[in-house]
């Protein structure tokens, strides 16, 4: 019979008894021992623990019978895993008379208070952010940034910023501007405060699906919103000319949110033709155009009317969301009525990260941080794809040709209820992300659709490996 205890000398300096009792397999044995070893405090928050080899060799047991139970408690929270680092008890706070038990819970509407991985989208992989390159641009720049650069400035943002991004949309994205028609921001949301209702006002057309909070972010400034049907070939911009009062159009034409597709050619002339036509505008939201992975680049709409479209960019997912730059590029129309809606001394984005960007854009940094990205998020993206196709092969992921995340899409005649159950099951096992209905405008008309929005960047490239395990289990236990 195999020993019940193993000597964790090396990393704990003494020996931890485990109990391998109770009905089930030798894993649910192992792991009921594991987690009340964590609960009774034997096993401290920190811990380093023996690799799996080293304790199915004390224990007894089959290697992947451990790596299977240490998998399991990284998804359920009570262990951490970091490549480079090995598996550590986590630092969680466990309730007084935590219940014990092997398998998942009852489905559960609420969310786990401490996920153990993260698939929610818009999230770049923060542990790549480029410290070392960015940190070599910042001294070049300060090194040689002007006196005058630390003073009151221009409300447009710092000129070498406007010119090297003047430089880079236009050679990357065909964006048609001169650095007088950039404005510098904060971000997207920025830009809309900015925007809306002064510059814009009246009501908005968006896409049927998109982020809540920017609907939310229009709502607070008093504006209505009218939603555009999207289906596979993007948002239904014919559908502009009869909306009675509507003088502006949100969109997300080179990669729609969430859905993932491009708009079509025909609606994008169509929606430039509105846009004509009526005097009116539209707001690009190139939120992730960098990203593409089996498709040839779909250039900014902007390039086809820069008169009539207003072409709005971050860093948060190219960088990280922590740098708080946008830009504007403007109709030469609106120009002064932004600046005037950001004042002269407020709402400015700060002098060193603009000085800094501006370095990193101009001596190519920022373009090998995107290519190495791209080759990174590709590698998780095809990964993803068949942890899909080998565990839930009747869900239809879409939106895999560029961007950040993809749809897992439940199949047609699928209800709200089974979409709930699929979210719960990834709860379940440690995962945050988003149902897909949670981006549906409330006032569309068109049959809803439903699934999971996995954004597959936001994991650390240690981290990965384990959060599409958890995804796998919760496609093979309910989520499918």
């Amino acid at each position: 019979m195999p020993e019940s205890w193993v000597n964790l000398a090396e990393s704990l300096g003494a020996d931890l008894h485990l109990e391998l009792t109770g009905p089930g397999s030798r894993r649910a044995a192992l792991i009921r021992a594991l987690r009340d070893a964590v609960r009774s405090g034997r096993l401290a928050p920190g811990t380093r623990l023996p690799p799996y080899r080293s304790l199915a060799a004390d224990l007894g047991l089959a290697r992947n019978t451990v790596a299977d139970a240490y998998a399991e408690l990284v998804a359920e929270g009570w262990f951490s895993a970091r490549q480079g680092s090995g598996t550590t008890v986590a630092r969680v706070h466990l309730p007084e008379g935590a219940r014990e038990r092997t398998e998942p819970p009852a489905p559960a509407r609420a969310p786990a208070s401490r996920p153990a991985h993260t698939f929610l989208q818009g999230q770049p992989d923060a542990a790549s952010f480029p410290r070392t390159a960015w940190l070599a641009a910042a001294r070049r720049a300060l090194t040689a940034a002007p006196h005058d650069a630390f003073g009151p400035g221009d409300p447009r943002g710092r000129p070498e910023l406007r010119r090297a991004l003047a430089d880079y949309l236009a050679r990357t994205r065909g964006v048609r501007t001169d650095p007088e028609r950039l404005v510098i921001c904060s971000g997207f949301a920025h830009a809309l405060r900015l925007l809306l209702p002064a510059v814009l006002p009246g009501p908005l057309a968006v896409e049927a699906y998109g982020l809540p909070f920017h609907r939310q972010l229009l709502a607070t400034a008093g504006i209505r919103t009218h939603p555009l049907d999207v289906d596979e070939h993007g948002a239904d911009t014919p559908r502009l000319t009869a909306l009675d009062g509507v003088g502006a159009a949100l969109l997300t034409p080179a990669h729609q949110f969430p859905t993932g597709v491009p708009l079509h050619p025909d609606r994008r002339t169509a929606a430039v033709n509105w846009a004509r036509a009526t005097g009116g505008f539209l707001l690009e939201d190139d939120y992730d155009g960098e990203f593409r992975y089996d498709r040839r680049p779909v250039g900014a709409l902007q390039g086809l009317a820069p008169e009539h479209v207003l072409y709005l960019g971050s860093v948060s997912k190219s960088l990280s969301p922590a740098v708080r730059l946008g830009w504007m590029v403007l109709p030469d129309r609106l120009v002064d009525p932004v600046l005037a809606a950001k004042g002269e001394r407020e709402a400015w984005a700060g002098v060193t990260d603009q000085l800094t960007l501006a370095e990193f854009l101009t001596h190519g940094a920022y373009d090998r941080h995107i290519r190495r990205m791209r080759q990174c998020y590709r590698r998780r993206r095809d990964q993803l794809t068949d942890a899909v196709a080998g565990h839930a092969p009747h869900l239809t992921v879409t939106g895999l040709s560029a961007g950040l995340h993809a749809v897992l899409q439940l199949p047609d005649g699928a209800t709200e209820s089974d979409e709930h159950r699929a979210l719960d099951a990834a709860r379940r096992q440690g995962l945050a992300l988003d149902a897909l209905s949670g981006y549906r405008h409330p006032a569309t008309t068109a049959p809803p659709r439903h699934g999971l929005v996995v954004g597959y960047a936001a994991p650390t490239d240690g981290a990965f490996p384990a959060a599409l395990e958890a995804l796998r289990r919760a496609l093979a236990r309910g989520a499918g």
